[in-house]
């Protein structure tokens, strides 16, 4: 994308330059039709069409809306204003229909709320009096449907604050359940649970903590108690989240929604908005500056310049169902900080360099990590996250370790190992067709030596697992208790793979697999039959569209057995020295 592969996301003009470009394809759409909606492919997703479209137009507000304080846009404004007045009003054709329980419309209405809450008067105030009443009316029936008991709730909360800023009541009572339900989540030390005690993700930083710094931010003087305490957690947290992105600025690819890609960063960026410097502001810069930068020199536009759904390349196998065309752009919360004054101390900070422990383990997120010593690569090892009825979820919660210069892989289908993409698993079939993976598990424990967990693939296997990090490798033993006979793989890191086969070396007892800097490798210490390496399926790796890994395999009888073996992921040390010298 040209002038966004360059841009150093340093400065305000930064930023407003990054938003104008990545809209530019999205704002001719919107000027030259008149419907209030957008249309921006054809893929599928758990709601209809009309709310695939709708989608597709107000998610932008994330960043737009920002962007207007700093760069007023009357043209697309207006549009914004056409379309939002056609889309409310029940008398209209085009009418985005009543919210139900549960709707689409609920999520993507906390981003109007953000819009009226940024520009009373530069957007709320050009609706005529009497569409002004048609978008209260239908804001306003989001606050009487079921919600999932998760970050949803904060949809309801941003609605009613945008409800009050505009002139209605306030309905303090259902307010305070609401912020009691989202209380409830809350777990300490600045983290929240997503509504399931097994799930802890992203969506503490860009859902939890975003919203509750928007509140705090136009409810301080109103309502202290819950301000500070949004800001109190957002701090405590922010000391934890450093560590989930290595010292390029690649985030750890990990859990749901992952084709959000750069609101990984949205939580600094809330930060700044809320002026709330939990970490010096100069740290914050080099953050979203080397995330934002590593990011833009991803693969992630289309060719005509949209944000693609997928990952480091466009890519719908890794898609949840709820990600429809416009659902990307849900990326664009990073850039709420444009809503800041020039004059805010971020704009002028010096970016400071971040300081890291080697070994980190964040308790209450479930996640042991390891840097190795340049930091440019990093491990994060998790330990009794899951959660049910979403896509990929073992691959995207459960596996043994994730990282920043591998990611991981999910499945196009659960019949072959090929299809399962197993990277960094232990897979276990009762025929050799059929393989099942750790998903759940039954005991864990976390230290900065050790992540153990107890899991049981079938009804018959029990299996005790131990992992012991060391830079970029690890350890794995496994008890495997089992009154079936099993065939085993144990899979790897993915390693990218540019030719037609892999670049790879087998022996008796390991087998590695290069490309590039980046080698993966496997060496069986006890229990294992043979090595192999493993091609995937094509477009099942979240980083590279072709991959190989190294593979472990086993067949064991009935009965007490242990598995032992090394793994490693590593980042050649020429390109480590490389970027030192450049530094």
């Amino acid at each position: 994308m040209g002038i966004l592969s360059e841009n150093p996301f340093l400065t305000r003009q930064d930023y407003q330059e990054a938003l104008e470009k990545i809209m530019q394809p999205l704002r001719a759409i919107i000027l030259e039709n008149d419907q209030p909606g957008v249309n921006l492919g054809s893929s599928g997703a758990v709601y209809d069409r009309k709310r695939t479209e709708m989608e597709a137009l107000v998610r932008p507000l994330w960043g737009v809306a920002p962007y207007w304080t700093a760069c007023q846009d009357d043209e697309l404004r207006d549009a914004y204003v056409a379309k939002l007045i056609k889309g409310t009003d029940p008398k209209n054709a085009n009418y985005w229909g009543d919210i139900e329980d549960y709707d689409q419309y609920i999520v993507e209405a906390a981003a109007l709320a953000l819009t009226l809450l940024l520009h009373k008067e530069y957007f709320w105030e050009q609706l005529p009096e009497q569409n002004q009443q048609s978008v209260v009316e239908w804001l306003s029936q989001a606050l009487t449907r079921k919600i999932p008991k998760n970050n949803w709730t904060f949809f309801k909360v941003l609605i009613r604050l945008a409800l009050y800023h505009c002139g209605e009541v306030l309905e303090k009572e259902q307010l305070e359940q609401e912020l009691e339900l989202i209380d409830s989540m809350y777990i300490g030390e600045g983290w929240y649970v997503d509504g399931k005690a097994t799930q802890r993700d992203y969506y503490v930083a860009f859902a939890f903590h975003y919203y509750g710094l928007i509140y705090a931010t136009f409810m301080k003087s109103e309502d202290p108690k819950w301000s500070e305490r949004f800001i109190e957690r957002a701090m405590l947290f922010a000391q934890d989240f450093i560590y989930y992105f290595d010292e390029e600025g690649e985030a750890l690819p990990y859990g749901r929604s992952q084709t959000y890609r750069f609101a990984q960063g949205a939580f600094f960026s809330a930060l700044v908005f809320a002026d709330v410097e939990a970490i010096a502001w100069g740290k914050v810069k080099t953050l979203l500056s080397t995330h934002l930068k590593r990011w833009m020199n991803h693969d992630i536009f289309t060719f005509d310049g949209r944000l693609s759904i997928g990952y480091h390349y466009e890519n719908l196998v890794m898609a949840e169902g709820y990600n429809a065309p416009g659902s990307p752009y849900w990326a664009l919360k990073t850039f709420l900080l444009l809503a800041v004054k020039e004059e805010h101390p971020f704009w002028s900070a010096a970016p400071l360099p971040i300081q890291r422990t080697e070994k980190r383990v964040i308790e209450k997120g479930n996640m042991l990590f390891v840097r190795e010593a340049s930091g440019n690569h990093l491990l994060g090892y998790p330990a009794g996250m899951m959660i049910e009825n979403q896509a990929h979820a073992q691959a995207k919660y459960s596996k043994f370790v994730y990282s920043t210069k591998f990611g991981f892989s999910v499945p196009k289908a659960g019949v072959s190992y090929e299809e399962g993409a197993f990277d960094n698993t232990l897979a276990l079939s009762r025929d050799g067709l059929y393989f099942r993976t750790k998903g759940k598990v039954t005991a864990y424990q976390l230290t900065e030596d050790c992540v153990s967990y107890e899991w049981m693939p079938f009804e018959e296997v029990q299996i005790q697992t131990e992992i012991y990090p060391f830079g970029q490798w690890h350890l794995r033993v496994h008890d495997i208790e089992t009154t079936i006979p099993l065939k085993i793989r144990e899979g790897g890191f993915s390693a990218p793979l540019s030719g037609r086969k892999p670049n790879g070396t087998i022996d008796s007892t390991w087998c590695s697999v290069s490309e590039g800097e980046l080698t993966s490798r496997m060496i069986a210490i006890s229990g294992y039959d043979e090595a192999t390496i493993i091609q995937p399926e094509v477009n099942t790796s979240l980083f590279f569209q072709r991959t190989s890994l190294p593979c472990l395999l086993k067949e064991l009888p009935v009965g007490n057995h242990r598995l032992i073996c090394l793994v490693g992921g590593i980042v050649a040390e020429k390109e480590r020295t490389e970027k030192d010298d450049k530094n």
